[in-house]
């Protein structure tokens, strides 16, 4: 079961996401809205299973609403150590969600939220978990290697033909990687951080492959023009 978290940063419409990511939210099972993310619910079409966040960023009475249709709310304290979206994502964990989608994580009025929302794909407690950010333009999801046996990661990445597929390492780089169904192949390359080897490669098939010995690999896709 995978859990659909709704950050407060900018939403997208269902049909708009349906059309970029077909299938998206084929296993999700509950949804959790972190703080104002629990507005882009309507747009979604979908029914808010946990309301989770300090409050800031949601009006009163739109808060109370929730909680008069029975919807449980976990509130915290202003001053936590936490992001709204972290704890959504934490709940999830909490609650047996195999998976998350985040929608909502990107855009907004501050850069900071949007990346520390994509830093959230690198928490210990998803070792293991799918994890994925999407928006009507983008689907960010990580690769983390070794696996639990030390061996390398393979990660199948399907789409169209024509999808953009940027490969960005995250903290001090990543080795050992192997790319098909890319138009500029790679064959167990480093892609050292602060270089920009990875970006805008093309997927030229329908399902592309990554192969990752070590590091943590942010991927980050873009549906061709439709």
């Amino acid at each position: 079961m995978d859990a659909l978290i709704l950050a407060d940063g900018a939403g997208a419409e269902r049909s708009r996401l349906d059309l970029a990511w077909p299938g998206w939210d084929a296993g999700v099972g509950i949804v959790i809205a972190a703080d104002g993310g629990a507005r882009h619910a309507a747009v979604l079409g979908v029914t808010i299973d946990l309301w989770v966040g300090d409050g800031d960023s949601i009006d009163a009475p739109d808060l109370a609403a929730l909680e008069a249709a029975g919807i449980p709310l976990e509130r915290a304290r202003p001053d936590k150590d936490e992001s709204d979206t972290e704890l959504a994502v934490l709940a999830a964990i909490r609650l047996g969600a195999t998976g998350v989608v985040i929608v909502g994580a990107l855009g907004g009025q501050r850069i900071d939220h949007a990346l520390a929302n994509i830093g959230l794909l690198a928490l210990p407690a998803l070792d293991g978990r799918s994890a994925t950010i999407l928006d009507a333009a983008t689907r960010i999801g990580l690769i983390r290697a070794p696996g639990p046996d030390g061996a390398m990661v393979e990660r199948r990445l399907a789409g169209r033909s024509g999808d953009v597929v940027s490969l960005l390492p995250m903290g001090p780089g990543v080795e050992g990687v192997t790319t098909d169904g890319l138009a500029y192949p790679l064959h167990d390359e480093p892609l050292p951080i602060g270089g920009a080897r990875g970006l805008s490669n093309v997927r030229v098939a329908t399902e592309a492959r990554v192969v990752l010995r070590r590091g943590l690999l942010l991927v980050v896709e873009s549906p061709a023009r439709l």
